[in-house]
């Protein structure tokens, strides 16, 4: 393992799309948990609900670039793909998924998928956790003054995920 290194986050979504980077080894921000583990920056990326999906979907992968060449991580966790309460959902994250894979292969990122229980027992201690656990223990963890927004800290969520896989 590198003396340093960044892991983002993801929480796919066609028209949100939570990320978050944290970063193991460092101690460049203020934040840092436990042994080297340092909150970076968590965010919402959002694409307009009137443009086609082809057009969000390069809304999102444009923007998610831009924070890929801003905190230049080494790896990517993303969530699994898990059956939603519609085919229709069930394919919009799919390929927010696919768009997501696509740019972290052509960033060369090493990526990780997480199920969305695992993810929910790693941070909140069970699986069947709810959005507001989720957020309420990244919050307690990273010490942050207010929990982020439910897409940025389901993202943080899945960093942490992977950095605690990774121990």
């Amino acid at each position: 393992m590198p003396a340093v290194s960044r892991i983002l986050g993801i929480d796919p979504g066609t028209q949100r799309l939570g990320y978050a980077v944290i970063e193991l080894g460092g101690r460049r921000a203020s934040r840092v948990v436990g042994p080297g583990m340092t909150y970076l920056e968590c965010g919402v990326i959002r694409a307009p609900r009137t443009k086609d999906v082809v057009e969000r979907l390069f809304v999102i992968a444009t923007s998610l670039g831009e924070v890929i060449d801003e905190f230049d991580p080494g790896e990517l966790a993303i969530e699994k793909a898990f059956h939603g309460k519609s085919a229709a959902s069930a394919l919009a994250l799919g390929q927010a998924r696919g768009a997501v894979l696509l740019l972290a292969r052509q960033r060369g990122l090493a990526t990780f998928e997480y199920a969305p229980a695992t993810i929910k027992r790693a941070v909140a201690g069970h699986g069947a956790a709810d959005k507001s656990a989720v957020a309420e223990r990244v919050s307690l963890i990273f010490s942050l003054a207010r929990a982020p927004a439910a897409d940025a800290s389901d993202a943080l969520a899945i960093a942490c995920c992977h950095a605690f896989a990774r121990r």
